[in-house]
This record gives structure tokens, sequence and C-alpha cells, in this order.
């Protein structure tokens, strides 16, 4: 088939999440449009990153190095911990640059469905660093689902028993929405989590 490499090049782009069968083949036409040069730099950005980045042995978070650059800070506040699913969550809280503490990644929530239980996830690792350290505090930022909801408790079992303070991130309406346009549950999750002002 003389179109082969190309076919090869949007069944990678296809296999990527989020990306279906239409930019795939946007995605594919463009880096055929690039120049030799960008072309092979994209190609040894990816081998890179992939040969490059690895697991912090402390939080679990994507990083060059281990410990990860917010670990190894002596500016972050060593004493909270702020639980999260994926590595792209840690991401997100740190571009609210509100956060001043240390991160642990959990890799997934539990889904029993999905055959995913404790033990396939970082609680365990999560329950000897605060063992092994001065924590005070866990936040714990999962997702607003059903298994981050499930995760979040399971957590807050295992924490309490030690003394440790364990909260929860707020969750309800996002900046900007419209009440008519909510669900049930997110009217519901955003009474109770409502404040003073």
């Amino acid at each position: 088939m003389a179109n082969a490499p190309l076919l090869k090049l949007i069944e990678h782009f296809r296999a990527l999440p989020g990306i279906g069968q239409k930019t795939a083949v946007r995605l594919a036409y463009h880096v055929l449009d690039m120049s030799v040069e960008d072309a092979k730099s994209l190609s040894n950005a990816i081998v890179e990153a992939k040969e490059k980045i690895g697991y912090c042995k402390v939080c679990f978070n994507l990083s060059d190095r281990s410990p990860c650059e917010i670990c190894d800070s002596s500016k972050r506040d060593g004493k909270i911990i702020c639980v999260v699913e994926e590595p792209q969550d840690v991401a997100a809280m740190e571009k609210t640059r509100e956060f001043r503490g240390l991160y642990h990644v959990l890799h997934g929530a539990i889904s029993p469905l999905e055959g995913v239980g404790p033990n396939d996830i970082r609680i365990k690792e999560l329950v000897t660093r605060i063992a092994e350290s001065d924590v005070k505090e866990v936040i714990i930022a999962t997702n607003p689902n059903v298994e981050g909801e499930a995760t979040a408790m399971y957590i807050a079992k295992l924490l309490k028993p030690a003394g440790i303070k364990v909260t929860r991130i707020g969750s309800g309406l996002p900046v900007g929405g419209n009440l008519e346009y909510a669900d049930e549950v997110t009217l519901s999750k955003a009474l109770e989590n409502r404040r003073e002002i």
C-alpha cells in the first residue's frame, strides 16, 4: 500500500487518549508538513521524555529526578500533604499557586467495578510516608465522582485513628456557572460546602 507510513502514523495518533479519527488525520498531515528537522526534534522530544522521566520515590509524581523538585524544596510545608489521583492533578493544583505543601499521587482511584482496589494504587506508600514523617494534615483532592469519593473515605478511615487531620477539597458550582444547569449532586455539594462570608 502506497500510503502505509501515513496510515501507520494516523493509527499511532489515534491510539492516544482523546484523539479521534479526524484529529489523528489532521495531526498526521501536520507532521508531514513539518520540516524533517522539526519532525526529528518532535520524535527526539518524545523519546527523551520517555527515557528521562520517571516517578519520584517520595510522592510518585512524574519527574526527571528523584526526589522531585517539590519534595526536595525547603520552601514547601512538609506538614501538609495533598493527595491526588494522577500526575496531571499536581500540575492543575500548582497552577493555582495557593498550595505550598507536598503532594502524594495515587495513580488511580478505588473502583471495584474496574477491579481496582486499595492495593492497586499508592495508598500503602502514603500510609508509610505519613508514619515516617511529621505530617499534621492530609488534604484529599481526588475527583468528585463515585471512585474519588470512595477513595477519599477509605484514606480518611485509615488516617484518622493516627490523629492526622484529614480534609477534603470543596466541590460544587464552578465560578461563572448557572444554577439552572447544575445537576442535583453538584447543587447538594455546593450547599454542603457553603461557608460564611
